[in-house]
């Protein structure tokens, strides 16, 4: 019997692209995003699209009570929807700022407060959370971002030891640089945020860097890829990171360099 996948944020980029690789590999699959109409093509690998505002609370009820209704069950929940609000934190609103939580933390925790009975109740399931290499390392002028990703790797961390006990497997995908939409969004934010105020030195030198960084990016299925290995996995790892070079040296040298060493090794890529 096929396992029912809902995937967020399934309009575009690593979304998408995870959604067409798990029906492709046997999965039958909810692709959930506000547009929908960037999604009408996923119905030619057997995708059903559906509509979900991931920071309102009646959109996030109803997309789970209608795949409820029709699959009677969701085996594993995909929490990829997320972007990036890129700026200093000085610069960043308040309500801009809480946007960020709603979209990256609070909408993901809302969907796993609502899958969670029905995989006590099946005594099996899987959440995957789409983290990122942000989520450990925390790069200037993307706090909120940071701050956002970070909180999503202390929450599965709680909540994977939480549900344990219930054969429900809480599972955090770490992408490092990948290509999406946002990616040139959050730098074009960037500098409309912080360009022309007293970080705009800094905004400037950050936007050349992800620039230059923009032209060696992981392609989408290489997590989607990630994301399978989790799922089929009987005992998975609570982590999964990419594999690119760059990605695996931040995380190790994180780990080893005190914090003063890794702030003058960061700012050097800035100069």
């Amino acid at each position: 019997m096929k396992k029912t996948v809902l995937v967020t944020g399934a309009s575009a980029g690593i979304g998408k692209a995870t959604a067409i690789y798990l029906a492709q590999n046997g999965y039958d699959v909810y692709g959930a995003a506000r547009r929908t109409d960037k999604m009408q093509d996923l119905k030619t690998y057997g995708i059903k699209p559906i509509a979900l505002d991931i920071t309102k609370d009646e959109s996030v009820m109803t997309c789970v009570e209608e795949i409820l209704k029709e699959a009677g069950s969701i085996d594993i929940l995909v929490n990829n929807a997320g972007f990036g609000q890129e700026g200093a934190i000085e610069d960043i609103s308040m309500e801009e700022a809480r946007y960020q939580f709603d979209v990256n933390v609070f909408g993901a925790m809302r969907l796993a407060q609502l899958v969670l009975p029905k995989m006590r109740e099946n005594k099996h399931g899987k959440i995957i959370n789409i983290s990122s290499v942000g989520g450990k390392i925390a790069f200037p002028l993307g706090g909120w971002y940071h701050a956002s990703k970070f909180a999503l790797e202390a929450l599965s961390d709680s909540m994977r030891n939480e549900v344990k006990e219930f054969g429900i497997d809480i599972i955090v995908v770490e992408p490092g640089a990948t290509k999406s939409e946002w990616g040139n969004v959050a730098t074009d934010i960037l500098l409309k945020v912080s360009g022309h105020t007293a970080y705009k030195d800094l905004a400037t030198k950050t936007h050349n860097l992800f620039t230059r960084l923009s032209k060696d990016v992981a392609e989408p299925v290489v997590i989607a890829k990630l994301v399978l290995k989790g799922i089929n996995a009987k005992s998975p790892k609570a982590r999964y990171t990419t594999s690119q070079m760059a990605s695996s040296l931040l995380l190790l040298l994180k780990r080893v360099l005190p914090d003063k060493q890794m702030d003058k090794l960061i700012m050097s890529q800035l100069k």
